[in-house]
């Protein structure tokens, strides 16, 4: 089975930064599109970056800027840079990938289990 795994989240406060990894392990044979999504309490889970096999990357209005999304395709990992953080970021961060797993014809959809960033003001 294919998984998601992140790390990096925390408390911060305004203006800081921090660094999200997201790595996907298992038998996979690629993944395409990867991206971070948030979601705050009683809110919907919304799209922060996303970016494609080649590279290509989208980013949130409320984020341009300030935050940078990249991935290592040797590694299966996907990142984002988190910089001058506002206690609106505050948020559980999820990581997204669209796999292929061994003996797997169809792309699957994962998410990772989240992780918690708090910016303080």
């Amino acid at each position: 089975q294919v998984q998601l795994v992140e790390s990096g989240g925390g408390l911060v406060q305004a203006g800081g930064s921090l660094r999200l990894s997201c790595a996907a392990s298992g038998r996979i044979i690629s993944i395409d599109a990867m991206g971070w999504y948030c979601q705050a309490p009683g809110k919907q889970r919304e799209l922060v970056a996303s970016i494609t096999s080649g590279g290509s990357t989208n980013y949130a209005d409320s984020v341009k800027g300030r935050f940078t999304i990249s991935r290592d395709n040797a590694k299966n990992t996907v990142y984002l840079q988190m910089n001058s953080l506002k206690p609106e970021d505050t948020a559980v961060y999820y990581c997204n990938a669209a796999v292929r797993p061994y003996f797997y014809q169809q792309y699957v959809e994962v998410w990772g289990q989240g992780t918690l960033v708090t910016v303080s003001s």
